[in-house]
C-alpha cells in the first residue's frame, strides 16, 4: 500500500504508506497532522451520518472507518513516542492533542444518527466476524452514550475528556517522581549487591559527575538493592522513597507530583458516568464488555482465592519470621527488609540466588530460544527486519509463514528491551495497526505490534542479563504479541486482540510464561556470558523447586490489590477523598493480607493500572485469566505425558493456535475456550501449578 500524498513527505505522520516514520516525527509535527486527521475523520462522520446514506456495512466501513483508522495510527504512534521518549516538547504536543482525540472518539462513540445506522441494519446480512463487529458496535454506543439526550450527553463528552486529561496526568506524575528520585551511596553501603548492578550504578554516578553508586527508583536498580544489600539503612531510604512516591507522604520538594487530588476526581467522575448511563456505579460498567457477569461474582471469586491461599500465606511468613530471627538477627523485620529476608531464605533453602541464575541468561540467547519456542509451536518462522525506530536499542523483526503462495508475511513487531530515563516503567504491548482487509484497497493490511520491557542494559560490552523473572515478562508480552499477530480474522475491530473481553485479554500472555520453567525449553535459551556454558540442570532443579516459594503471599498481594480495585469502583458512593481511599485500602489488607506496610505507604498513588491504564474495576483479569490460562497449558502438559516428549507438542499447539490466537475477538473468549479444550475452564490447574492443590 503505498498511497504517499504530496503533504506526507511534510509531516512524517500523515505518511500511511507502510511503517510509522519513528525517526522523523518531530513534536512540531503533532499538532498539524493530528488536526488534518481529525479534520478528514469528522467530515466523514458527517457524510455517512446524513440521511441519505445507505445502512451498509462495507460503505460506511470505507467512508469512516478508513480516515479513522489513519488517526488512531498516527495518534497511536504519538501515544507511543510519549511513553518510550518523553520530553518536554513532545509531552506539550500531547497533551495539546489529547483533549481534541478524545473529544472525537466520544462523539463519534455517542453520535446518535450513526448509531441509528447501525441499529438499522439486518446482522443476518453480514459474515460472522462482522456480525461480531456489529454486536461489540451497539454496546458500544450505549456505553459511549449514543442513548442520552440533550445535557446528559454534553455532560458525559466531558466527562470522557477530564478523565483522559486526569489519566495522562496521574501518568506523568508517576514517571516524574519515579524519574526525580536519586540517591548516591558509598561502595560499602552497597555490600551485597550484584557485580552488574554495582557497575551500572557506578557508571551512572560518573556520569552525573559524582563518586560511588547512583541509585534510582527503575525496577533494575530499585529490586536487586532491596533484595541483596546488606545495609538495612540503605534498603529502608530507598523503600521509603519507593512507597512515598506522587503522595502527600513523598519528600516536600517531591509533592508537586502528589496524586492524591487526581485519583478522588477521576473516582467521581467515572461514578457520575455510570449514573448518566443508568448503572448503580463504574464496576457494572466496567464489566459490560468482560467475561465476568457482575462485580459480586468477582469479589466472591476473589474471596475465595483469597480463602485458599491464606494458609500457604500464612507457612509463608511464619517460615520468613522463623528464618529472620535465627539466622539473621531480626528479630522486628520492616517492610523494607522482606525482600532481603526472601532471597537470603530462598538462597538457604533452595542453595541457588537469583544472581547464579543470571549469567546465563543473556538477552540475545533468551530471544533465541524465545523464537524457537514459537517457531515450533505455531508453525511460523521469525526473521530481523528493518524500519525506522525511535531508539538505536529498538530491533525490529517479522514473522512468516510458508502459505500455498509461498512464504507470507503474518506480521511484524518493534522489540524496545531497556529501561531508560524518560521512557515509563513496566512491560507491555500495544498495536502499531490491526490486520484488516482494507475497504479502500481490498488488500490484507498485515498486523504490527510494540514490545516493551524495561531490562538492564548490557555493561562494558556484555551482552544484557536477565533474571529469570525479566525472562518471564518477556514471555508474557510475546503472548500479548502473539495474539495481536497471529490472528486470521480480516475484520479490523474483533482482529487481533480487538474486542476480546478484557479478563481473557490475559490468556495468551500468562500461558506463554509456563514454558519459561520447562527444562527442554529452558536449556535450549540459556549460555553463560563469560563461559557460554549452559545453565546446569542441577540449577535448574533448585530454580524449580523454588518455583513456588512465597506462591500464598503473592497470590493474596494480586488479590490484595484487584479486591480494592473493585471494591473502590463498586460503592454506592465512592470513597472520593483521599483519606477515604486509604481507609478502604486498610480494610481489605485487614481481610487479606498477612503482611502490613508503614502507614505512610501509599500504593494507590502509583496504581496506574487502575488510574491511568484501562484496568479500573479491572484488575482482577490476571486472577480470572490465570485460570484460563493454566487450564490451557495443562493440554500442554497432558500431551507431554501421553507423547514423552516435551510441552512443544505442534499438534497441540496447533489447536491451541487456531481455536484461541487465530480466532481473535471474532467470538466470545468461553467459545475460543471451549473449542480448545472441549469443555469449560477448570481452577485446579492454577492451584496445582502454585503450589497451592
Amino acid at each position: 500500500m503505498n498511497d504517499r500524498t504530496a503533504p506526507s513527505t511534510l509531516n512524517p505522520l500523515l505518511d500511511f504508506g507502510d511503517l510509522p516514520l519513528f525517526d522523523a516525527i518531530t513534536p512540531a509535527a503533532v499538532g498539524p497532522a493530528i488536526d488534518s486527521l481529525l479534520h478528514d475523520a469528522s467530515q466523514a462522520l458527517e457524510t455517512v451520518t446524513s440521511a441519505d446514506f445507505p445502512n451498509d456495512w462495507s460503505r460506511i466501513s470505507l467512508t469512516l472507518d478508513v480516515p479513522a483508522e489513519r488517526l488512531s495510527r498516527a495518534w497511536g504512534a504519538v501515544s507511543h513516542l510519549n511513553s518510550v521518549a518523553d520530553t518536554p516538547e513532545l509531552r506539550a504536543a500531547y497533551n495539546e492533542a489529547l483533549p481534541k482525540v478524545t473529544e472525537f472518539w466520544t462523539r463519534l462513540g455517542a453520535d446518535e444518527r450513526l448509531y441509528a445506522k447501525y441499529k438499522a441494519m439486518d446482522p443476518t446480512t453480514l459474515n460472522a466476524e462482522q456480525a461480531r463487529a456489529h454486536h461489540n458496535a451497539m454496546r458500544g454506543f450505549v456505553l459511549g452514550g449514543a442513548a442520552l439526550q440533550g445535557e446528559a450527553k454534553t455532560r458525559f463528552a466531558w466527562l470522557q475528556e477530564r478523565q483522559a486529561e486526569l489519566g495522562q496526568k496521574f501518568s506523568e506524575n508517576a514517571l516524574d517522581a519515579t524519574d526525580a528520585f536519586s540517591l548516591y551511596a558509598t561502595t560499602d553501603e552497597m555490600a551485597g549487591v550484584p557485580d552488574d548492578v554495582l557497575q551500572a550504578t557506578a557508571a551512572a554516578a560518573s556520569a552525573a559527575g559524582k563518586t560511588g553508586h547512583k541509585l534510582t527508583l527503575k525496577m533494575p536498580c530499585y529490586l536487586p538493592v532491596m533484595q541483596f544489600a546488606h545495609s538495612s539503612a540503605l534498603r529502608e531510604k530507598l523503600y521509603r522513597a519507593y512507597a512515598t512516591r506522587a503522595s502527600d507522604q513523598a519528600p516536600a520538594d517531591a509533592r508537586k507530583f502528589d496524586n492524591t487530588a487526581i485519583m478522588s476526581e477521576l473516582l467521581a467522575l467515572r461514578h457520575e458516568e455510570a449514573r448518566l448511563l443508568g448503572y448503580r456505579h463504574y464496576a457494572d460498567v466496567s464489566l459490560v464488555p468482560k467475561m465476568a457477569e457482575s462485580p459480586e461474582q468477582v469479589i466472591a471469586f476473589l474471596r475465595d482465592l483469597a480463602t485458599k491461599a491464606r494458609p500457604y500465606a500464612e507457612k509463608d511468613l511464619a517460615d520468613l519470621r522463623e528464618f529472620a530471627a535465627g539466622e539473621l538477627g531480626l528479630d522486628d523485620p520492616q517492610a523494607w527488609d522482606w525482600p532481603y529476608i526472601g532471597e537470603k531464605l530462598k538462597e538457604a533453602r533452595y542453595a541457588f540466588s537469583e544472581q547464579e541464575v543470571k549469567p546465563y541468561f543473556t538477552a540475545p540467547k533468551v530471544l533465541a530460544g524465545l523464537f524457537q519456542i514459537v517457531e515450533t509451536l505455531f508453525e511460523v518462522a521469525i526473521r530481523r527486519d528493518q524500519a525506522p525506530v525511535w531508539n538505536p536499542g529498538v530491533e525490529f523483526y517479522r514473522i512468516e509463514r510458508k502459505g500455498s503462495q509461498g512464504t507470507e508475511l503474518v506480521g511484524q513487531f518493534y522489540l524496545d528491551p531497556a529501561a531508560r530515563t524518560g521512557k515509563r516503567g513496566g512491560a507491555w504491548m500495544d498495536d502499531v495497526r490491526a490486520r484488516w482487509l482494507r475497504p479502500d484497497t481490498h488488500q490484507l493490511q498485515t498486523p504490527v505490534a510494540h514490545l516493551v520491557c524495561n531490562f538492564a542494559e548490557g555493561v562494558n560490552g556484555k551482552p544484557a542479563l536477565l533474571t529469570h523473572d525479566d525472562v518471564i515478562t518477556l514471555f508474557h508480552e510475546f503472548g500479548h504479541g502473539l495474539h495481536h499477530m497471529l490472528t486470521q480474522v480480516n475484520e479490523r475491530d474483533v482482529s487481533g486482540i480487538s474486542g476480546v473481553e478484557w479478563d481473557a485479554v490475559e490468556l495468551p500472555s500468562q500461558f506463554m510464561e509456563n514454558f519459561c520453567w520447562e527444562w527442554d525449553v529452558l536449556k535450549h535459551m540459556t549460555a553463560h556470558v563469560d563461559t557460554g556454558e549452559p545453565l546446569p540442570r542441577a540449577l535448574f532443579d533448585k530454580m524449580l523447586a523454588a518455583k513456588n516459594y512465597q506462591s500464598g503471599l503473592q497470590t493474596l498481594r494480586q488479590v490484595e490489590f484487584s479486591l480494592f480495585d473493585m471494591l473502590l469502583h463498586s460503592q454506592s458512593e465512592p470513597p472520593i477523598d483521599g483519606g477515604a481511599i486509604l481507609v478502604l485500602q486498610q480494610q481489605v489488607r485487614d481481610e487479606v493480607a498477612v503482611l502490613q506496610p508503614p502507614a505512610y505507604s501509599r500504593t494507590p498513588h502509583t496504581f496506574s493500572h487502575i488510574f491511568a491504564g484501562g484496568y479500573s474495576a479491572g484488575y482482577y483479569s490476571y486472577k480470572w485469566a490465570e485460570v484460563l490460562s493454566a487450564d490451557a497449558y495443562a493440554a500442554f502438559e497432558e500431551a507431554a505425558l501421553q507423547n514423552g516428549h516435551s510441552t512443544l507438542d505442534v499438534a497441540t499447539g496447533r489447536r491451541y493456535r487456531q481455536a484461541i490466537l487465530e480466532a481473535g475477538g471474532s467470538r466470545p473468549a468461553m467459545e475460543s475456550f471451549k473449542a480448545f479444550r472441549g469443555r469449560e475452564p477448570s481452577i485446579d490447574a492454577l492451584l496445582r501449578h502454585q503450589g497451592m492443590a
